[in-house]
């Protein structure tokens, strides 16, 4: 039996699907509140359990039964009011799912975490498995949660849980585009002109949760995998995006410097307001250097073959023309 956390999630969702493909009896956790429409197509598939991974009682009780562990549960903000908040899911939260799987003696974990995790400094422009993190003004308030919460789960290997580590970069999928990454597409559907400097380095959805089944099937104790299929200047995914669209893409490129000072107006204008900031100062930091992700590691040792970008944009985009074309 597979359990995942966070299952109500773009990735969990997708995960989810995965694992009922191949035919495994799934138990999914999400918050009692939470809301479970991206995975209305999976009813009376798999078994829903409520839980909180910052409730350590809810989260033992949830975990009976279950034989394999898919962390995937995570909060991910740019926002500094939602520093706190960003610490208590992500490093809390996975020390609980950790201590949770010891307590119930877990036959595997694999913990979803991000690229973000191997840390950026000046000087590196590619990335891999082998990359240790360093202090850096470089690296994010989310990064460094996702870094802290590999830590626990090293410290659970040490404890003797089986457990491995998968990084994807920035997933493209067909989903709510209003939540997680697939608000670009939104941005593009609604035509914005400005677009940043940087490069995003991106992965099908589909090709993570393949990943994380083909963990599920291997033993790689200790071991993490870049989940990343290639780099691309944001402007010419932009461009990609807008084709498919059939929408003008952006054409008014942003300094980083106008782009920091844009994100502080924004950040002050919410504190005004009580709203979230579209653009942070923590968020424009992604567009001040360039970094490659490698993924031979997954190629070699999992036999990856990743799907090209074309063949992504056309399935997300083609899904986002079929459910929004009549809406605004």
């Amino acid at each position: 039996m597979i359990l995942v956390t966070g299952a109500n999630g773009l990735l969990g969702s997708f995960i989810l699907r995965k694992l009922v493909a191949e035919g495994e009896s799934v138990i999914a956790l999400k918050r009692k509140t939470s809301d479970t429409h991206l995975t209305d197509d999976l009813k009376g598939k798999i078994a829903w359990r409520d839980a909180d991974v910052t409730d350590t009682i809810s989260l033992n009780e949830s975990f009976k039964d279950a034989t394999i562990v898919i962390h995937a549960a995570a909060m991910v903000s740019f926002n500094p009011r939602e520093e706190d908040q960003l610490y208590k899911v992500n490093v809390e939260g996975t020390k609980n799912v950790v201590n949770a799987c010891l307590t119930n003696n877990i036959k595997k974990l694999i913990h979803i975490s991000s690229v973000a995790a191997l840390g950026r400094q000046k000087g590196s422009s590619i990335l891999d498995e082998n990359s240790k993190w360093i202090e850096s003004p470089l690296n994010s308030a989310y990064a460094k949660s996702k870094y802290l919460a590999e830590l626990e789960v090293y410290r659970g290997i040490e404890e003797g849980l089986p457990a491995s580590i998968i990084n994807p970069s920035f997933i493209l999928a067909p989903s709510d585009w209003a939540k997680s990454s697939s608000q670009m597409f939104h941005y593009i559907w609604k035509e914005k002109r400005f677009y940043s400097g940087g490069q995003a380095n991106y992965v099908d959805v589909e090709d993570v949760a393949e990943i994380i089944f083909k963990l599920c099937k291997q033993n790689f104790v200790g071991e993490r995998f870049i989940a990343s299929a290639g780099t691309i200047s944001f402007k010419e995914l932009f461009e990609q995006m807008a084709h498919r669209l059939k929408k003008k893409a952006p054409s008014i490129k942003v300094g980083s410097q106008l782009l920091t000072a844009f994100a502080l107006i924004e950040e002050i204008r919410c504190r005004l307001f009580g709203t979230k900031p579209l653009i942070t100062r923590e968020s424009v930091k992604a567009t001040k250097e360039i970094f490659t992700y490698s993924n031979k590691k997954s190629i070699e040792h999992l036999n990856m073959k990743y799907k090209t970008l074309s063949e992504t944009l056309d399935r997300c985009c083609d899904y986002y023309q079929r459910t929004y074309s009549t809406k605004k």
